[in-house]
């Protein structure tokens, strides 16, 4: 007989709030001028690549650094900025870092309950297996960590940060020392945990597809700042600048120069009035955005390299017009042969354009191309 699942006990979510937080030392900063508002109960992913101040923000946010700049507020209440320090145990803030942090001379049991001090033990071990059982593993209440796998470990890890009920959860790349399916497994099982407890939530991860799977939102950090914030589906169709356009898109990117206020293309003209006459663009082509069909229907191109890749396969096409051969992505089963003629087509709403020598527009947006057929 299926044993019911067990269901972890709901806390009462909080607003977390950085506003203008940075983090000075010496002269460089790890964050600078950094503002994200998470609404109660809402999961954001801060995806970045490593060294772009994420984990340093969690630690702020958490009380286990201060920042040196600007303030970090819980429901609208200062825990940290210059006129307030909260400490860490008083923030009902619960944190998961990257490599579990258990003890390893305590049972499971202790480790989870270790966050319970101010209850009687009773009452914290009586918690501490509840939280197992949400989990899958009240039968190691009695082990201890090094007998368990990684996934158990996580698991382990995830019990202890939720019993307490925080109503803000930091999670530092949970999922990052996990095999793939292993990984994917226990993303969806996070997730389903996160929602029962309604704890507010903001996970670090460097993977845009951990990114998507999770979050509510999106929270994109480069060099201690704030590139862009939204949902994936915003940051995909519209990115702010050529760096969150690589993270959620296989790209080709095409050097043109703008001509009459546009770049005349092979694929189309397209309309970019914010850069002048002989300023360089970058054209940016999505991989899965190339239709390939039989020669004569479009550019004509010729197979240049096919590469297998599971359900998909990736060409290389030299196609008429372009310097350089595009890549293109077509499932498995219909790729054509290597050397063999074909056409493409490109969708012109899905082509974006960005200044050659820069990110994005001085205000972070992003020039959107007003596509024109030739």
């Amino acid at each position: 007989m299926r044993r019911p699942q067990v269901r972890a006990a709901a806390t009462i979510a909080a607003r977390l709030t950085f506003e203008k937080v940075e983090r000075r030392y010496g002269n460089s900063y790890a964050l600078e001028a950094f503002s994200l508002d998470i609404a109660p109960a809402e999961v954001v992913c801060l995806l970045g690549p490593s060294g772009s101040g994420k984990t340093t923000l969690l630690r702020i946010a958490a009380g286990i650094e201060r920042p040196t700049g600007g303030r970090v507020l819980i429901n609208e209440s200062e825990v940290a900025g210059p006129a307030r320090f909260v400490p860490p145990e008083k923030r009902n803030v619960g944190l998961m870092f990257q490599d579990f942090a258990l003890f390893p001379h305590l049972t499971i049991r202790d480790n989870v309950a270790f966050g319970l001090k101010s209850l009687p033990r009773e009452d914290a071990t009586r918690e501490a297996v509840a939280a197992l059982a949400r989990v899958g593993l009240e039968r190691y209440v009695d082990a201890y960590p090094h007998i368990l796998s990684g996934g158990e470990q996580q698991r382990v890890a995830l019990a202890r940060a939720v019993v307490p009920r925080p109503s803000v959860m930091l999670m530092d790349e949970p999922f990052s020392g996990l095999d793939v399916q292993l990984r994917e497994k226990l993303q969806e099982e996070t997730l389903q945990l996160l929602r029962e407890t309604r704890a507010t939530c903001l996970i670090v991860t460097h993977l845009p597809s951990e990114a998507v799977r999770l979050g509510d939102r999106i929270a994109v950090m480069r060099g201690g700042r704030m590139v862009q914030t939204g949902k994936a589906q915003e940051l995909y169709r519209n990115p702010a600048d050529l760096f969150v356009a690589r993270l959620f898109s296989e790209i080709n990117e095409v050097p043109f120069t703008v001509e009459g206020g546009a770049l005349r293309t092979p694929i189309g003209t397209f309309v970019v009035p914010e850069l002048g006459d002989g300023d360089a663009a970058t054209l940016c082509i999505r991989r899965r955005s190339i239709r390939v069909g039989k020669p004569g229907q479009g550019l004509p191109g010729r197979v240049l390299h096919v590469k297998f890749m599971g359900d998909q396969a990736v060409l290389e096409i030299a196609a008429q017009g372009f310097e350089r051969p595009l890549m293109a992505l077509v499932p498995e089963g219909e790729e054509p042969a290597r050397g063999a003629e074909v056409g493409i087509a490109v969708d012109p709403a899905s082509v974006l354009v960005f200044p050659a020598e820069a990110t994005g527009n001085n205000d972070g947006s992003l020039i959107l191309p007003a596509p024109e057929r030739p």
